[in-house]
This record gives structure tokens, C-alpha cells and sequence, in this order.
């Protein structure tokens, strides 16, 4: 259901929004999108080329350091442009860029002390919760791919870690630790499950951290949050032509990002299912988004990263899992839920998909490393892309 603005807070809107100005006028804003954190409206101009922009408000309660979320995305849009620039690409792709004020600032902070933000809103484009069809799969990895890709050559030390502690999985399981021990959970086969699920798998929570610490796994930029509905489609051509929601782009290792993609994408029965039985790891869904992800993403990824790539995928499900059964335990303070066990329930879907990942184990394998080596299997790519940096990407 459209959010209803009423005639006070759009003149309020249309002041804000008239910050970011510079040729033209405000003719609308709207609320737009669906996003449970920030505040979202789509301005439109009067007079002026583009002739929209994305204003958002962002919740300061969630992202502390909204200046260095601002100076990240900055940093990281005008890389990105500069390289798509310097590379041209033989398709469209688009990245976010900030927006600045007339003030030359990329924020504007108004009276009431909101924190509010201008980006380019990207045209003729949409998205999908889940996936149509193996296309688009390939479409999914080609856009993360390309994501990474067009990074890969930016120094991880110039963007500021904006959520210390996300997408760490042995922190995740310290606080899980640390909340069953202030708790006594109510004993029944679902909370049994899960308690034994996560028991039987605390060794593991550590072996991506335990890489990076040994250097097998370096340090790189991060999206963070790469859902598949986080990956635009142009409208007519249906293929990606950007990524989006870059508030949590870091430094961290792109193995959880992979593994996000992957838990997202291949779920067919999806996060909110409460019929587990069918929740299971579609390891087609699998090969399509690789596929199109390895095509860009050849260029920087070394053999340890190969050899990693199947924890990735199932740690991630399982962190999520973890993420959720703990605040279950805590009394539901962090993820927003319909009903006492909501949080229970969405733990039991992220469990099952692990088990489902965990029986797969040789069949992922073997995908990672048919994509890998596609010559050697006569699979055949569908992106062919020369190394990054040197003739066209695309």
C-alpha cells in the first residue's frame, strides 16, 4: 500500500529536496521503495536532465556514522565512474552517484537534525525478489560480479568500516553464546533443533575468519547486502545494469557477499516459509549465478578464493540462521516479527537451507569448479570478459 504524505510534509520534502538542486525545479516527491530502514522518496524535476533523484532520510538509530557512510559512497561512486569511464563497457551499466547539495556537501542535516541524502536515480529499471528464471540468475552473478570487479582495484583502507562486527560470523556466535547463558529457553522440537544445530557447528563459524587471519583470504571491498532484489534489470533488455543499496559497502572478505547472493537466490521456497520441509538449495539457481559471476569476476580471484567459495555459501546461510535464533532468545530486539516465534521460524529456514547446502556438498563443489575451469567441461559461458583493467569489461 502507498505511504499517504500528507500536504504539510510534502512542502517540508519539497524544501529539503530543493537543497540538492541545481538547475530546475521540484515538481514531486513521492515515497518510493519499500526499504524498512531509511526514508525514501523519488523527487521530480521540472526543467531539468535527469529529471528524477532518490532523497532518502537515513535512521540514524541504525547507521551511527551517517558522514561516513556519505564519504564511502562517495569514494567508492567516483571510482567506479572513473573506471567505467577510463573502460567503457559494451552493455549498459549504472552506478549510484551522491548527489551534492548547493552548498557543495554530499548530506544536508535540517532543523529537526535529520540526516538527509541525494543519489541518481537509475532509469527504466526494476527488480525482483525472486528468481524468474536460470537468465536471470546469470544476470544476478553477472551484476555482483561486475560490482566486484569494478572495486577490485580500490584499496580496502579507504573506505571506513561503517558496521564494525557485521558479516562476522565467530562474533555473531559469541553474542549467541553469551545470550543462552542469560536465558532459559523454552524447551520444544523447534528450539531442540535449532540449539543442537547451532552446537554442532560452532568449530565452523570460525573458518573464513580463520583464513583471513592466516592470509589465505585477503581483504577486499564488500558490498555487504547483495540480495537479488538489491541487483536492478533494465526493463527492456531484462539484464543487470546496476547494484544498489550501498550503505554497508566495507572492507571484508567478498566470500559472504557470494554466499548472500547464493542464500537469497537459491532458496525457492524463500525466508518466510513455515512449510521447511520444502526449503531446500536449488543447485541449477546455483550454477546460473556463478556462472555469470566468475565471468567478471576471473580477473582478481586466486585459487584460495576458489577453495573457500563452498564455505561461503553454506556459512552464510547459517550465520543468518544463528542471527536470527539468537534475537528469538533475546525476546525478538533486533529483526522486526509478526508473531513471538517469527524469529524461531525464519531460524528453522536458514537451518534446513544449510542441511540442504551441507548435502550437496560434492555437487557445489563440482559447480565451483566447473565454472572455474569451463573449457574442461564443455560448459561454455554465457559473459565472456577480458582481465579487468585491460580491454573493455562487459
Amino acid at each position: 500500500m502507498a505511504t499517504v504524505i500528507s500536504q504539510q510534509s510534502v512542502e517540508k520534502l519539497v524544501g529539503i529536496a530543493e537543497q540538492f538542486v541545481l538547475q530546475g525545479k521540484v515538481k514531486s516527491v513521492t515515497a518510493f521503495g519499500s526499504g524498512n530502514i531509511n526514508d525514501t522518496f523519488l523527487v521530480t524535476l521540472d526543467g531539468a536532465t535527469p529529471e528524477h533523484f532518490v532523497l532518502q532520510r537515513i535512521n540514524t538509530q541504525v547507521f551511527r556514522q551517517p558522514q561516513l557512510i556519505m564519504q564511502n559512497m562517495r569514494i567508492f561512486s567516483d571510482h567506479v565512474y572513473q573506471r567505467l569511464q577510463s573502460t567503457p563497457l559494451n552493455r549498459r551499466w549504472e552506478v549510484p552517484r551522491v548527489l551534492s547539495t548547493q552548498d557543495a556537501q554530499d548530506y544536508y542535516i535540517n532543523a529537526e537534525g535529520d540526516f538527509w541524502r541525494a543519489i541518481s536515480f537509475i532509469q527504466d529499471s526494476q527488480s525482483f525478489d525472486t528468481m524468474p528464471n536460470i537468465e536471470y540468475a546469470q544476470e544476478i552473478g553477472y551484476g555482483l560480479g561486475m560490482f566486484h570487479n569494478l572495486i577490485s582495484d580500490l584499496p580496502p583502507e579507504k573506505l571506513a568500516d561503517t558496521l564494525a562486527g557485521f558479516h562476522i560470523t565467530p562474533l555473531y556466535l559469541g553474542h549467541y553464546q553469551e545470550v543462552l547463558a542469560k536465558t532459559s529457553p523454552k524447551s520444544s522440537p523447534e528450539v531442540n533443533y535449532c540449539l543442537q544445530f547451532v552446537s554442532d557447528r560452532t568449530s565452523f563459524a570460525h573458518i573464513l575468519e580463520n583464513a583471513k587471519a592466516q592470509g589465505l583470504l585477503p581483504l577486499r571491498l564488500m558490498h555487504g547486502d547483495p540480495k537479488i532484489n538489491n541487483v536492478l534489470f533494465d526493463t527492456v533488455t531484462q539484464k543487470a545494469v546496476s547494484v544498489i543499496d550501498l550503505d554497508t559497502v566495507k572492507p571484508g572478505l567478498i566470500h559472504y557477499d557470494i554466499g548472500d547472493c547464493l542464500r537469497s537466490g537459491c532458496n525457492p521456497a524463500g525466508e518466510e516459509t513455515e512449510d521447511w520441509d520444502s526449503v531446500y538449495f536449488n543447485t541449477d539457481l546455483c550454477a546460473g549465478i556463478l556462472q555469470g559471476y566468475l565471468a567478471v569476476a576471473k580477473a582478481f580471484l586466486t585459487e584460495n578464493d576458489y577453495a573457500y567459495m563452498y564455505d561461503g555459501i553454506r556459512l552464510i546461510a547459517f550465520e543468518l540462521g544463528l542471527r536470527f535464533f539468537t534475537d528469538y532468545l533475546a525476546g525478538n530486539v533486533y529483526f522486526k516479527v509478526k508473531h513471538p516465534e517469527h524469529n524461531l521460524a525464519r531460524a528453522i529456514v536458514q537451518f534446513k537451507l544449510t542441511e540442504s547446502i551441507e548435502s550437496q556438498e560434492t555437487q557445489i563443489r563440482q559447480i565451483i569448479q566447473d565454472v572455474n575451469n569451463p573449457t574442461h567441461k564443455g560448459m561454455g559461458l554465457v559473459i565472456q570478459v577480458p582481465i579487468s583493467g585491460q580491454t573493455t569489461i562487459g
